[in-house]
């Protein structure tokens, strides 16, 4: 039971650091990027590229992936999502372009993958970094679980107190709440836009070091899977809410983990839908989510 719990908490680790990023840009700037698996995918696809021909460590392959999800996130923001923006008749034109753009920009570096793996898994076999595994009390993990634990729970705390204490983060959470009061106060939604989109590409590119070391190899089709997770993730938890997003991740995470132990496992990948379904039907806000400001 413990060691089935220490994986579900390790899986939750994952969700939460790939959520976390989606959850930022969808609860402040009202960007819902579907493009965040592929980024998540590629950034791994790149370090993999690159290994054989410049060795590294997990420190290494760490920077890489962060530099790499942060910089596609931040070209996406300006060649798509802003042109988008400046062209959208009102707002909520916008959210649909953006939606059906962030999805074409998803198929380039996807299609790119699968050409040159052939659809095939891909990993990091070839770094300097060794998983290895421990045992204490009875439970066996390794020490990527160790990484990805502290990373996610380090992560979520800073974020929050960075959109709840700093300057920049109370001028993101007005923006979220109001952006036309926003507006007029003052705060400049593009440049905030462009630090959020990159921090949250920085965040899929962490979990995507960190989930193909734990998993020893990924697909190009990898980030499609987890941006459903993600979504269910933040469905769950409220769109903007920090601790929606782990309190989500947990419960998906838990409730896979015992859908896989106790059944078949055939289910496991409706309970992310059903998740959706049964939260949309009962607290379509999401258990922490907030009201939104509308304005005629």
């Amino acid at each position: 039971m413990l060691q089935d719990l220490l994986g579900a908490l390790g899986l939750a680790s994952i969700y939460l650091l790939f959520a976390l990023g989606m959850s930022l840009t969808w609860g402040t700037i009202d960007i819902l990027n579907f493009s965040h698996g592929s980024i998540f995918m590629f950034s791994a696809f790149t370090a993999h590229l690159l290994i054989p021909y410049v060795p590294m460590g997990f420190v290494g392959v760490a920077l890489v992936c962060i530099v790499v999800g942060a910089l596609m996130s931040l070209l996406v923001q300006v060649v798509a999502f802003e042109q988008i923006i400046k062209r959208a008749r009102n707002r909520n034109t916008a959210e649909r372009q953006i939606l059906i753009g962030g999805i074409g920009v998803a198929i380039i570096p996807l299609a790119i993958a699968q050409e040159v793996t052939k659809s095939n898994p891909f990993g990091f076999i070839d770094s300097g970094f060794e998983v290895t595994t421990w045992t204490f009390m009875g439970l066996r993990g390794t020490n990527i679980l160790l990484i990805t634990l502290t990373a996610a729970a380090a992560l979520a705390v800073g974020t929050a107190m960075w959109l709840r204490r700093s300057r920049h983060g109370l001028a993101l959470r007005s923006i979220g709440v109001d952006s036309e009061v926003s507006a007029m106060m003052g705060v400049d939604r593009r440049r905030l836009a462009i630090v959020t989109m990159a921090v949250s590409g920085g965040l899929a590119g962490l979990a995507a070091c960190l989930f193909t070391y734990t998993l020893g190899a990924i697909t190009p089709e990898s980030g499609d899977t987890l941006l459903i997770k993600a979504f269910a993730c933040i469905i769950l938890g409220g769109v903007g809410s920090t601790g929606g997003v782990v309190l989500g991740s947990v419960l998906l995470a838990v409730t896979e983990t015992i859908v896989l132990t106790r059944t078949s496992g055939l289910w496991v990948e409706a309970v992310a839908f059903g998740l959706i379904f049964l939260v949309l039907l009962v607290k379509p806000s999401g258990l922490f989510g907030r009201k939104e400001v509308r304005r005629t």
